[in-house]
């Protein structure tokens, strides 16, 4: 167990597992999941680990996917990409842009491998990635069976799909196909670029400005160990959104298909979470939806327990109850997060 994980979590945290591989194709990906499947040890992929919180070490295999590739088809209309798993997402974003295929520059700077973006149903600025995906291929590593989903059986929905469903754990992502207007609109919805609208505004500029933004709320995790936003943001009844309304008139909201979705960060705001240090871990003092290792010294497990104490503190304050965002590993694999936060409920 002297396999560190250190640089390959954004978290920055010194976690060890038994056997790590860098796997550049398909075949060696699952020669090694069968080999180890058959000896019993637990198999996780990882692309960049930024959305992955370990509790401790890892008793089992680890695989990067670095198996890449970008494939392009035109039609009269649209742009077809088909892209592997192993691809970096904001790589792809700025490889789109320099081939003059526009639609994905809202999504850029937004970390990880393309194989984790269908996962979590990736989102930012108005944009997610269910609007640009046509189809997800994923494999059993143990069958070899390849298997394709359409855009409506990925079941996206906010940070969500299909491929959080436990039918789908035996599966891995292998490529995504994306279509991409050829006719270019530029997506102006979220509040904070509606100002750009009379600027002479080219794909270019969104991604730049964009970039620059998500440079001045997220921390390199190279600087503090990070995970990106922590929690999602929570949609609640309208009823029950316009009570609160009452009670804290300034709340941030936006409604959605009869419901209110509620900024999480400002929730958290809420309740002095910026003045809070837990054995080297806080919330960020420019988005308090991120939780940061600030010393780059902390635990898993200290990074959980302050979790749930902002679960908990959000959740008797306001009765809204967080769902975390980021993927918790334990000694074996991937844990439902909700059992650590309901079980250490007060």
């Amino acid at each position: 167990m002297n396999n560190s994980l250190k640089i390959l979590n954004t978290f920055n945290l010194k976690v060890n597992v038994y056997k790590i591989f860098l796997i550049k194709d398909l075949k060696k990906l699952c020669q090694l999941w069968e080999k180890y499947k058959k000896k019993y040890y637990p198999c996780l992929i990882l692309g960049e680990g930024s959305n992955v919180l370990f509790l401790n070490d890892f008793y089992g295999l680890v695989i990067i996917n670095r198996i890449k590739g970008i494939y392009i088809r035109e039609s009269k209309k649209y742009w077809n990409l088909h892209v592997n798993s192993g691809e970096n997402w904001h790589k792809l974003v700025k490889f789109t842009i320099k081939k003059k295929i526009y639609g994905l520059e809202n999504l850029a700077l937004i970390p990880g491998c393309v194989g984790s973006a269908p996962i979590q149903n990736i989102g930012a600025y108005g944009s997610s990635i269910k609007d640009f995906c046509q189809y997800v291929d994923i494999i059993d590593p143990v069958s070899k069976k390849i298997k394709r989903l359409n855009n409506k059986d990925c079941q996206f929905k906010y940070r969500n799909s299909v491929f959080k469903h436990k039918n789908y754990k035996k599966y891995i992502i292998i490529s995504i196909g994306l279509f991409l207007p050829k006719k270019w609109i530029p997506n102006l919805k979220y509040h904070c670029l509606k100002h750009l609208k009379n600027h002479n505004i080219t794909p270019q500029k969104i991604f730049n400005y964009i970039c620059n933004i998500r440079k001045k709320k997220i921390p390199h995790p190279k600087i503090y160990g990070n995970a990106g936003s922590f929690f999602k943001n929570p949609y609640i009844s309208l009823q029950k959104g316009f009570k609160l309304l009452q009670i804290f008139p300034n709340m941030p909201y936006v409604l959605k298909n009869n419901y209110m979705k509620l900024s999480a960060g400002w929730l958290i705001n809420q309740c002095n979470f910026s003045k809070f240090l837990y054995k080297g871990v806080t919330v960020y003092s420019k988005q308090s939806l991120i939780i940061v290792n600030k010393f780059n010294n902390s635990s898993g497990m200290d990074i959980l327990n302050f979790a749930i104490k902002i679960y908990n503190t959000v959740g008797n304050k306001f009765d809204i109850w967080l769902e975390p965002e980021v993927r918790i590993i334990d000694n074996y694999g991937e844990i439902n997060p909700l059992i650590y936060f309901k079980n250490n409920n007060n």
